[in-house]
């Protein structure tokens, strides 16, 4: 076939029914042209565009608060009305894809997404940037999935490695600069062009998906089944859910009234939304995938991935811009470690997935990233960038060597026709670990700290010797520099460092739950079925 003149792969040429012996679907013998790589490569621009636009804000919130006017409970609402839409369109999009076509999706997408990025740089208010947000995540949510169910759709098995490298690189990177290049583009521009600089990008990727984008055909007969009930209870759900996660923290969980409710209606709408999509015949959202063990386990590698990807993420900058005083630049330089290393970590992961049992490369990667946060949680109060530089530097390759073959141990075995569904569900896994993980971290930050303070209160008393010769030593400095008693100057100074160390503690904490949840994870490796990348690979 010729690269001028690609056909739509049709799900009929491709091989039906469950994989048999761990070999991952075979698909038709073609050449995957240039039309194709070029389409499919826009497509991973734009999915790093809507996984950037997550973070970017992060960094800038102050300057936004200012800007719209809004108080300081109220402007979390920017990130919060993007991450509730976002991760209602992700299990969707399987559904959307198959009735719209990957192209069509896709270019409504990446169109709406300029569109809303633009509107959200002109916003007037607080009340109608959380509307542009909104729209900003529902509609980003459905190109994240769009990209990994076409990477396993339109590349034969000996190239679907080095997508999921890229693939990889791209999602777990955009997160890692979201921070970074937000806190950037607001000091030296304004924070406007946080959402300015997505329009040109946008406009030549939807131009490019429009183009080249021909990889399936729309199937308009499934609005004759539509799923109404499903939709409406996966909304209700997964609002809800992502809701209390965000605010439970703020709002002190079912303290609040409101907190309580979503609570409730999250739970009705989960027991509504999985009866009707087992018994519904053609459910919007098609939970049999499950039934694949892979898929399964994979998920929950997904979820676990997503608690380390995103609570790193927030962890670290919080400790170096409260205990270390470090800016957002420096923020940047020292999370820009990571990815370095990520990018240093692609090709090897690109290599090593290929010769080596996906099983065996993912608790390589559990374990260095464990490995990594327990050094990282060697905190201290003069903790800096060459103290954090080999921690960072290990988490950063462990991400690509935990996210390339995760990739393919969930969706390797599934059925052609399956991959659209599955992706979706597999995305909101890591999407729901990253909003489960920020929740139980803030919980961890706001009990540890009040108890480490609690006991170095107890030990820091005037009844031992070493502390009151250090009150003595440090009211004898301010005896002459300061009209107040200088022992109260010192008590002062003494409290100010309790509560500093017991910040450190409390951070250490959390990086510490963390690594333990991957030391966790790493039981259920045994458990999963092996899949062949190369062809014709021996399966277990």
């Amino acid at each position: 076939m010729s690269e001028t003149a690609v056909a739509p792969i049709q799900p009929e040429r491709l091989e039906a029914g469950p994989p048999k012996y761990g070999r991952m679907p075979p698909v038709p013998a073609r050449r995957v042209g240039w039309r194709e790589k070029t389409g499919f490569m826009a497509m991973v621009f734009g999915m790093f565009m809507a996984i950037l636009d997550i973070q970017i804000v992060a960094s800038s919130l102050s300057e936004l608060q200012a800007g719209l006017s809004a108080g300081p409970d109220e402007i979390a609402w920017i990130q919060t009305s993007y991450l509730i839409a976002e991760v209602i369109m992700i299990p969707l999009s399987g559904w959307l894809a198959r009735l719209m076509s990957t192209r069509w999706l896709y270019l409504t997408s990446v169109t709406g997404f300029t569109i809303a990025s633009a509107a959200c740089a002109f916003a007037g208010g607080l009340g109608s940037m959380v509307v542009f947000r909104a729209l900003q995540g529902f509609l980003g949510g459905a190109m994240i999935p769009s990209v990994f169910a076409t990477s396993f759709t339109i590349f034969p098995p000996e190239q679907r490695a080095r997508m999921s490298v890229l693939i990889g690189l791209t999602a777990t990177l955009a997160p890692t600069l979201g921070p970074t290049l937000g806190g950037w583009i607001t000091a030296n521009m304004s924070w406007h062009w946080l959402f300015l600089i997505n329009v040109i990008p946008g406009i030549l990727v939807g131009i490019t998906v429009f183009r080249f984008v021909h990889f399936d055909r729309p199937n308009w007969h499934l609005l004759k089944r539509f799923d109404y009930i499903g939709i409406i209870s996966v909304a209700l759900f997964l609002g809800s859910l992502e809701y209390v996660l965000e605010e439970g923290v703020r709002d002190d969980w079912f303290a609040s009234d409101v907190i309580s409710f979503f609570s409730i209606l999250a739970a009705i709408s989960a027991i509504v939304f999985f009866w009707r999509e087992l018994a519904c015949e053609n459910p919007v959202i098609n939970l049999r995938a499950f039934k694949d063990r892979n898929f399964a386990i994979g998920c929950a590698f997904a979820f676990v991935i997503g608690i380390g990807l995103y609570g790193a993420v927030y962890v670290i900058p919080l400790f170096l811009g409260r205990v270390s005083h470090y800016d957002s630049l420096e923020i940047g330089i020292v999370m820009m470690v990571t990815g370095m290393f990520q990018f240093v970590a692609a090709p090897m992961a690109g290599n090593l997935v290929r010769r080596l049992d996906p099983r065996v490369m993912l608790g390589i990667g559990f374990s260095l990233f464990a490995l990594a946060l327990w050094l990282n949680a060697r905190l201290t109060a003069d903790t800096g960038y060459w103290d954090l530089f080999l921690p960072q530097a290990l988490r950063g390759m462990a991400l690509m060597f935990c996210f390339v073959p995760v990739n393919a141990i969930a969706l390797g075995l599934l059925p052609p026709e399956q991959l659209k569904n599955a992706s979706g569900l597999y995305n909101l896994m890591r999407n729901l670990g990253g909003a489960l993980g920020l929740a139980t971290i803030n919980t961890i930050v706001i009990d540890r700290f009040s108890l480490h303070q609690q006991r170095l209160a107890e030990a820091v008393t005037g009844s031992r010797p070493q502390v009151q010769a250090y009150i003595d030593s440090i009211a004898a400095r301010f005896e002459s520099l300061v009209p107040a008693d200088p022992s109260l100057v010192a008590m002062k100074l003494l409290s100010g460092i309790v509560q500093r160390e017991a910040t450190v503690m409390t951070f250490s904490d959390a990086l510490l739950v963390i690594a333990a949840v991957f030391v966790a994870a790493l039981a259920m490796i045994p458990l999963l079925k092996r899949v062949s990348i190369v062809p014709g690979a021996s399966s277990e």
